[in-house]
């Protein structure tokens, strides 16, 4: 089923997954969903990602991580913020602080997509994609 938000659909297939203590969850690849990927490898949410199939069919499959012999997803909270309906954009000002500062907030800006702090650092603002912790 192609879902209009990939953003909303990958997020929800990755809390799917953790919930079912899943080690890998697949979702449609795009080039957004590359980006968020790569930001949440990079601050350590998720293992590895790699995609598979061709052309339309790609997607990625990402690993999840877990801690504890009681494997409790590393992943506490995924919230998507703005939705097709109603985006989210706040200048560089106003970037949101998720649980001060545990958390991330997934930024997309003119220069990709980061994390809020790293938007912060270098002095942009964007579309605010969504909250995990």
């Amino acid at each position: 089923m192609a879902s209009n938000d990939t953003i909303s659909d990958m997020l929800t297939r990755i809390r799917n997954a953790n919930l079912a203590r899943h080690q890998k969850t697949a979702v449609p690849s795009t080039k957004m969903t590359r980006s968020i990927a790569k930001v949440l490898k990079e601050e350590g949410f998720i293992g590895e990602y790699e995609e598979n199939g061709e052309g339309v069919k790609k997607e990625l499959v990402i690993s999840l991580k877990y801690k504890g012999k009681n494997r409790q997803p590393i992943i506490t909270k995924l919230r998507r913020v703005s939705k097709p309906g109603l985006r989210v954009y706040s200048n560089r000002k106003e970037l949101p602080r998720v649980l001060g500062g545990i958390g991330i907030a997934i930024i997309s800006t003119p220069s990709g997509i980061m994390t809020d702090r790293e938007a912060r650092r270098q002095g942009i603002g964007g579309e605010v994609l969504c909250y995990v912790w």
